[in-house]
C-alpha cells in the first residue's frame, strides 16, 4: 500500500527519464515564471507519499504547501467527491442554493473561533480570494478605507493581496499598488532589536503598531488589522501571546476589526483546529477569519467567516463569485473536516511537532548554522544562519533541499531571506515515515554543511 511506503529512489539520478521528458514539455508549454523546483513528476499519491512517473517514492514534507493536512487521496474523501459528482458538479450559489454550501457554512460557523458567538460564512476558490474578500467585508462593515498589515506577511498574489504582502519579489514591476495599505513591524522575536529581552521586544512591536496611527493612517480610518497568527512565507514566525492580546485591545479601543489569515495555519496544522483557538484562549479571538488550503484536501476552496453583525453589515453585490462553494469542493470539505475531528489530527500534529522539534533541537547543539527552531504544532520552521550576527544562510537551505530531494524527501524553504526550512508534512504521516524523514534531513544537513 503506497501510503505506508518509505522513500526510495530507484533511478540513477533525478529527474528520471520519464520525468525529464514531461519536465522538458513543461518548459516548452508553461510560463517559466511558474517555477519548477523539484526534479519529479507525480503519478499517484496516498497519505504522505507520492510515486513519480519513474517509480521513485518521495516522502512529502510540503503537502502542497499546507493543503494536504488530511493526506493525499483519502478514500473517504474520494468517495464523498464521487458521490457528489454523480449528482451534479456545480450550482452557482447566487442563482441556485445547494445544501452542501449551507451545510459547510453551518460547520464553519460552529468551529471557527471568533469573538462574536453567532457567525456567517461565504466561500471562494483560494486563499488570496478569501483574504481579499475579508478585507472587502471589513471595509463595507466599518465604512472605513484603510488596512494595516505586517512585515513578513504573505497574503496572496492578487492585486490587493500583492500590496498586502510584504515581500515585493512577489509583485516585482507590477505597480502602482492599491492605496490604503499600511505596514507595521511583526514581532519577529529571533530578530528583535539588539539588546532587547523578549518582553521588551514585545512592547517595542506593540508601540510600532500604534505608531502607524500617527505616521500613516489615523485609527478612525482603519477598517481592519490583518495578521497571520503564524507567518507562513515570512518564515513560520508565531505571534507572541502578549502581542496578540495587545492587538485585540487596540482593535477594541479603536473600532477596528481583527482579521486572522489562517489560510496556511488552519485545519489542525497548529495542534488545534485553528491557530486562532489559542488566541481565543488568550482573550484575543479575531472578528473575521480567512481560510483555504487544507479545508478541501486539495480541491479549490476558500472562504471567510465573520461575526453575524459584521456579515449583516456588508452591502449586497460586493461579495460572491461563479465557483465559490462549488458542490464537489464542498463535499470534499465536509468529509475532510469530519476526518480531521474524528481522527484527532490536531493531536497528531502535536505528536509530529514533538518529534521534529526534539530532533532539530538536538541538531542545533552540533550545528551552529541552526539559529532558531520555532512554530506552533507541526507548523515548524528552522532558520539557518552563517555567523553570530545571524547572517541569513539561504545557500545552505537550498543545498539541504537539493540533497533531501535526491534521497526522496521533499522540503521547502521560506522566510524573508529564504533561509528557513518549513515542515508541513501531511498529518497522516506514519511514525516510520517520520523517523525516515528525520534521518534523511540529518544526513542532508551534515553533507550540505561539508559541501558549502
Amino acid at each position: 500500500m503506497l501510503s505506508q511506503k518509505l522513500p526510495q529512489i530507484i533511478t540513477p539520478h533525478l529527474p528520471g527519464p520519464k520525468a525529464k521528458a514531461v519536465l522538458d514539455r513543461r518548459g516548452q508549454a508553461v510560463f517559466g515564471a511558474v517555477r519548477s523546483i523539484y526534479p519529479c513528476v507525480i503519478k499517484r499519491a496516498q497519505g504522505a507519499v507520492f510515486e513519480d512517473v519513474d517509480g521513485n517514492i518521495f516522502l512529502d514534507w510540503v503537502g502542497g504547501v499546507g493543503v494536504l493536512n488530511a493526506g493525499y487521496s483519502h478514500p473517504e474523501i474520494i468517495a464523498a467527491v464521487k458521490d457528489q459528482c454523480d449528482k451534479f458538479f456545480h450550482a452557482m450559489i447566487n442563482i441556485v442554493t445547494h445544501e452542501g454550501y449551507v451545510a459547510l457554512a453551518e460547520k464553519m460557523n460552529s468551529i471557527v473561533p471568533l469573538k462574536e458567538e453567532k457567525r456567517k460564512t461565504m466561500f471562494v476558490n483560494s486563499g488570496a480570494e478569501a483574504v481579499e474578500n475579508a478585507v472587502k467585508i471589513a471595509r463595507s462593515a466599518t465604512k472605513r478605507p484603510n488596512i494595516i498589515v505586517f512585515s513578513g506577511a504573505f497574503h496572496g498574489r492578487t492585486l490587493l493581496c500583492g500590496a498586502m504582502t510584504a515581500k515585493k519579489a512577489y509583485y516585482n514591476g507590477l505597480g502602482p499598488l492599491p492605496d490604503g495599505i499600511y505596514r507595521a513591524e511583526f514581532p519577529y522575536l529571533y530578530r528583535r532589536p539588539a539588546g532587547f529581552t523578549e518582553s521588551q521586544a514585545v512592547t517595542y512591536y506593540i508601540n510600532r503598531l500604534k505608531a502607524v496611527f500617527e505616521e500613516a493612517s489615523p485609527a478612525e480610518y482603519v477598517a481592519a488589522i490583518v495578521v497571520e497568527p503564524v507567518q507562513g512565507e515570512g518564515g513560520f514566525v508565531p505571534a507572541p501571546k502578549e502581542w496578540a492580546q495587545a492587538v485585540r485591545k487596540i482593535c477594541d479601543e479603536n473600532g477596528i476589526l481583527l482579521i486572522a489569515d489562517e489560510v496556511q495555519t488552519g485545519f489542525a496544522r497548529c495542534g488545534k483546529m485553528f491557530a486562532s483557538d489559542y488566541w481565543r484562549q488568550w482573550g484575543a479571538a479575531p472578528d473575521i477569519m480567512a481560510f483555504a488550503k487544507s479545508v478541501a484536501a486539495g480541491l479549490p476552496l476558500g472562504g471567510v467567516t465573520a461575526g453575524e453583525s459584521i456579515a449583516n453589515a456588508v452591502k449586497p453585490g460586493i461579495i460572491g463569485g461563479t465557483y465559490g462553494g462549488n458542490a464537489v469542493a464542498a463535499a470534499a470539505a465536509l468529509k475532510t473536516i469530519e476526518i480531521i475531528e474524528r481522527d484527532n489530527l490536531a493531536g497528531r500534529a502535536l505528536e509530529i511537532s514533538e518529534k521534529i522539534r526534539s530532533a532539530l533541537t538536538t541538531l542545533g547543539k552540533d550545528f551552529k548554522e541552526i539559529g532558531d527552531v520555532r512554530g506552533i504544532g507541526s507548523m515548524l520552521g528552522v532558520e539557518f544562519i552563517k555567523d553570530e550576527n545571524k547572517t541569513p544562510y539561504p545557500e545552505l537551505v537550498n543545498k539541504i533541499a537539493e540533497i533531501c530531494a535526491n534521497n526522496g524527501l521533499i522540503i521547502e524553504n521560506a522566510g524573508t531571506y529564504g533561509n528557513v526550512i518549513r515542515f508541513l508534512s501531511p498529518l497522516v504521516i506514519t511514525d516510520a515515515q517520520l523517523e525516515k524523514g528525520i534521518e534523511i534531513f540529518k544526513k542532508a544537513l551534515s553533507e550540505a554543511v561539508k559541501n558549502i
